[in-house]
């Protein structure tokens, strides 16, 4: 029987054509996860070399109200922040959950401003709530101010002194900040921030 050596030398060329091809496919495929590997590293690593900083301080106060001063202070690479979302946060760390049924209920107590500030209803786009305020932009070495004033016990809370106890449980307690910050081309940033709350006797609230 004659053997058709020039098909089984056809085949195996065509077979190792299609090894190498594989081969070919396989490390591109290699190369190109390394380099999204490498650029989602180095994305990372200048996402965080840009985390925003913030100068934040409580000055001017007068009566129940004073002023929340915050600047963008660095670091310089960052240029700006398109958007600053800031929320007031709790100033301790109760959990605090509607387990029966009746008042309060978990909208209340969500709403509520857990902590010696909130911001004033009416300026700067504060919510009925005064725990937030309007978006903002900034750029770095630029500042804004808010108006805050001291918070008020919820209504659900009983006692002819009730005012008295809140105020006490929240005296030498900071007020807690989270910045939520956006520019254009990169992912958000969270930013936790205290702030000292003055209690000096030219500021401390009394009443």
């Amino acid at each position: 029987m004659d053997i058709p050596w020039g098909d089984i030398a056809t085949f195996t060329t065509a077979g190792l054509s299609t090894v190498a091809t594989a081969g070919a496919w396989m490390a591109a495929r290699r190369s190109a996860i390394t380099a999204e590997t490498l650029s989602r590293i180095e994305q990372e690593r200048w996402h965080a070399e840009l985390v925003p900083q913030f100068q934040v301080s409580i000055e001017r106060a007068e009566g129940d109200r004073a002023t929340l001063s915050v600047r963008l202070i660095g670091p310089v690479h960052l240029g700006r922040l398109d958007e600053i979302r800031v929320e007031i946060a709790q100033s301790d760390d109760m959990a605090r959950v509607a387990t029966l049924p009746g008042e309060p209920t978990q909208e209340q107590l969500d709403g509520q401003v857990w902590g010696p500030l909130r911001f004033t209803h009416g300026a700067n786009g504060a919510d009925p709530n005064g725990k937030t305020v309007a978006p903002f932009s900034l750029e770095v070495g630029k500042g804004t101010r808010f108006s805050v004033e001291r918070t008020r016990p919820p209504h659900w809370q009983q006692g002819d002194d009730r005012a008295a106890r809140w105020r006490d449980q929240w005296l030498n307690t900071p007020m807690r900040l989270v910045f939520t910050c956006r520019r254009e081309d990169m992912k958000p940033w969270v930013v936790p921030c205290e702030v000292e709350v003055p209690q000096s006797p030219q500021v401390r609230w009394l009443g």
